[in-house]
Protein backbone atom coordinates (compact mmCIF):
# COMPACT_ATOMS: atom_id res chain seq x y z
CA UNK A 1 0.00 0.00 0.00
CA UNK A 2 1.48 3.35 -1.07
CA UNK A 3 1.44 6.41 1.31
CA UNK A 4 -1.00 8.80 -0.68
CA UNK A 5 -1.60 11.58 1.54
CA UNK A 6 3.02 11.82 1.80
CA UNK A 7 2.74 11.96 -1.68
CA UNK A 8 0.07 15.47 -1.89
CA UNK A 9 2.63 18.72 -1.94
CA UNK A 10 1.75 21.91 -0.37
CA UNK A 11 2.02 25.30 -1.74
CA UNK A 12 2.32 27.92 -0.24
CA UNK A 13 0.09 31.27 -1.42
CA UNK A 14 -1.72 29.53 -4.78
CA UNK A 15 -4.40 30.75 -5.92
CA UNK A 16 -4.05 33.57 -3.42
CA UNK A 17 -1.92 34.78 -0.67
CA UNK A 18 -2.20 33.31 2.39
CA UNK A 19 -3.65 29.70 0.83
CA UNK A 20 -1.64 26.02 1.04
CA UNK A 21 -2.80 24.49 -1.75
CA UNK A 22 -2.51 20.97 -2.05
CA UNK A 23 -1.55 19.68 -4.99
CA UNK A 24 -2.62 15.94 -5.43
CA UNK A 25 -1.11 15.69 -9.28
CA UNK A 26 1.51 13.47 -7.75
CA UNK A 27 -1.02 10.93 -6.60
CA UNK A 28 -2.82 10.87 -9.83
CA UNK A 29 1.13 10.93 -12.34
CA UNK A 30 1.46 7.91 -10.29
CA UNK A 31 -0.44 5.16 -12.10
CA UNK A 32 0.00 3.06 -8.71
CA UNK A 33 -0.89 5.71 -6.59
CA UNK A 34 -3.89 6.80 -8.52
CA UNK A 35 -4.97 3.13 -9.30
CA UNK A 36 -4.86 2.67 -5.46
CA UNK A 37 -6.82 5.97 -4.94
CA UNK A 38 -9.25 4.50 -7.23
CA UNK A 39 -9.87 0.95 -5.54
CA UNK A 40 -10.11 2.32 -2.41
CA UNK A 41 -12.94 5.31 -3.50
CA UNK A 42 -14.52 1.91 -5.34
CA UNK A 43 -14.60 -0.17 -1.92
CA UNK A 44 -16.48 3.03 -0.25
CA UNK A 45 -18.83 3.28 -3.29
CA UNK A 46 -19.97 -0.22 -3.76
CA UNK A 47 -21.48 -0.38 0.08
CA UNK A 48 -23.98 2.27 -1.78
CA UNK A 49 -25.23 0.90 -4.57
CA UNK A 50 -25.03 3.71 -6.79
CA UNK A 51 -26.99 3.94 -9.87
CA UNK A 52 -24.35 7.21 -11.34
CA UNK A 53 -21.51 8.93 -10.60
CA UNK A 54 -21.31 12.29 -11.16
CA UNK A 55 -18.03 14.86 -10.17
CA UNK A 56 -17.54 18.66 -9.95
CA UNK A 57 -15.33 20.31 -12.01
CA UNK A 58 -12.78 20.30 -12.57
CA UNK A 59 -10.16 17.61 -10.93
CA UNK A 60 -13.09 16.18 -9.61
CA UNK A 61 -13.53 14.75 -13.01
CA UNK A 62 -10.39 12.93 -12.75
CA UNK A 63 -11.73 10.35 -9.89
CA UNK A 64 -15.15 10.76 -10.65
CA UNK A 65 -14.88 9.53 -13.98
CA UNK A 66 -12.62 6.40 -13.25
CA UNK A 67 -14.55 5.92 -10.80
CA UNK A 68 -17.55 5.63 -12.58
CA UNK A 69 -15.45 3.80 -15.09
CA UNK A 70 -14.32 1.22 -12.28
CA UNK A 71 -18.01 0.32 -10.96
CA UNK A 72 -19.12 0.63 -14.90
CA UNK A 73 -21.49 3.40 -13.76
CA UNK A 74 -22.53 6.68 -16.01
CA UNK A 75 -21.13 9.50 -15.18
CA UNK A 76 -22.46 13.23 -15.10
CA UNK A 77 -21.22 17.00 -14.69
CA UNK A 78 -21.47 18.88 -12.58
CA UNK A 79 -19.72 22.12 -14.35
CA UNK A 80 -19.44 25.61 -13.61
CA UNK A 81 -21.78 28.12 -15.57
CA UNK A 82 -21.99 28.72 -19.31
CA UNK A 83 -20.01 25.54 -20.31
CA UNK A 84 -22.34 22.92 -21.13
CA UNK A 85 -23.71 23.26 -24.32
CA UNK A 86 -27.57 21.64 -23.81
CA UNK A 87 -30.49 22.83 -21.58
CA UNK A 88 -28.97 22.98 -17.79
CA UNK A 89 -30.55 23.57 -14.20
CA UNK A 90 -27.92 26.36 -12.48
CA UNK A 91 -27.69 26.99 -8.95
CA UNK A 92 -25.46 28.76 -6.65
CA UNK A 93 -22.31 27.75 -6.01
CA UNK A 94 -20.35 30.28 -3.36
CA UNK A 95 -17.14 28.92 -2.38
CA UNK A 96 -13.82 30.11 -0.99
CA UNK A 97 -12.39 32.29 -3.46
CA UNK A 98 -15.90 33.64 -5.31
CA UNK A 99 -19.36 33.38 -6.07
CA UNK A 100 -19.92 31.07 -8.81
CA UNK A 101 -22.61 28.69 -10.46
CA UNK A 102 -22.92 25.52 -10.81
CA UNK A 103 -24.99 23.71 -13.94
CA UNK A 104 -25.91 20.10 -14.65
CA UNK A 105 -27.83 19.28 -17.95
CA UNK A 106 -31.25 18.59 -17.25
CA UNK A 107 -31.26 14.94 -18.52
CA UNK A 108 -27.77 14.24 -16.90
CA UNK A 109 -29.50 12.55 -13.37
CA UNK A 110 -32.88 10.15 -13.71
CA UNK A 111 -35.77 10.69 -11.24
CA UNK A 112 -34.65 8.73 -8.20
CA UNK A 113 -31.29 7.53 -9.21
CA UNK A 114 -28.89 6.87 -6.70
CA UNK A 115 -25.82 9.19 -7.27
CA UNK A 116 -22.52 9.04 -5.37
CA UNK A 117 -20.81 12.81 -5.80
CA UNK A 118 -17.10 13.07 -6.06
CA UNK A 119 -14.54 16.13 -5.55
CA UNK A 120 -11.52 16.11 -5.15
CA UNK A 121 -10.99 17.82 -1.85
CA UNK A 122 -13.46 19.52 0.29
CA UNK A 123 -12.45 22.17 2.13
CA UNK A 124 -15.34 24.77 3.51
CA UNK A 125 -18.03 22.18 2.00
CA UNK A 126 -19.18 25.11 0.16
CA UNK A 127 -19.21 23.31 -2.95
CA UNK A 128 -20.23 19.94 -2.15
CA UNK A 129 -23.41 21.42 -0.67
CA UNK A 130 -24.46 23.35 -3.58
CA UNK A 131 -23.30 19.92 -6.26
CA UNK A 132 -25.73 17.93 -3.60
CA UNK A 133 -28.33 20.67 -3.63
CA UNK A 134 -28.09 20.77 -7.70
CA UNK A 135 -28.29 16.74 -8.06
CA UNK A 136 -31.44 16.69 -5.48
CA UNK A 137 -33.22 19.22 -7.75
CA UNK A 138 -32.62 17.29 -10.65
CA UNK A 139 -34.32 14.43 -8.81
CA UNK A 140 -31.44 12.42 -8.50
CA UNK A 141 -30.94 10.98 -4.66
CA UNK A 142 -27.84 11.15 -3.12
CA UNK A 143 -26.33 8.42 -1.36
CA UNK A 144 -22.84 9.65 -0.65
CA UNK A 145 -20.23 12.38 -1.38
CA UNK A 146 -16.76 11.13 -1.24
CA UNK A 147 -13.42 12.64 -2.04
CA UNK A 148 -9.60 12.16 -1.90
CA UNK A 149 -8.65 14.97 0.21
CA UNK A 150 -10.68 17.03 3.66
CA UNK A 151 -9.13 19.71 5.15
CA UNK A 152 -10.25 19.10 8.77
CA UNK A 153 -9.67 23.08 10.22
CA UNK A 154 -11.63 23.80 7.83
CA UNK A 155 -14.60 22.52 8.82
CA UNK A 156 -16.49 21.56 5.44
CA UNK A 157 -17.98 18.00 6.35
CA UNK A 158 -19.64 19.62 9.15
CA UNK A 159 -20.79 22.28 7.18
CA UNK A 160 -22.32 19.29 4.79
CA UNK A 161 -23.53 17.29 7.21
CA UNK A 162 -25.53 19.57 8.77
CA UNK A 163 -26.73 20.77 5.74
CA UNK A 164 -27.59 17.42 4.36
CA UNK A 165 -27.56 15.02 7.22
CA UNK A 166 -28.78 12.02 5.16
CA UNK A 167 -25.55 12.46 2.83
CA UNK A 168 -22.56 10.34 4.44
CA UNK A 169 -19.74 12.79 3.55
CA UNK A 170 -15.98 10.64 3.32
CA UNK A 171 -12.33 10.84 2.57
CA UNK A 172 -9.71 9.15 2.27
CA UNK A 173 -6.93 11.37 3.33
CA UNK A 174 -7.51 13.69 6.35
CA UNK A 175 -5.38 16.96 7.06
Amino acid sequence: MIDLKSMIVDVPDFPKEGVIFKDLTPVIQDRQAFNQAIDELAAIARKYSPDRIAAIESRGFIFGAALARELRLGFSLIRKKGKLPRQTITILAPNEYAVEYFEAHLDSIKPDEKVIIVDDLIATGSSGISAIKLVQQLGGKVVAFEALVELTSLEGVSRMQETHPAVPVLSLIKF
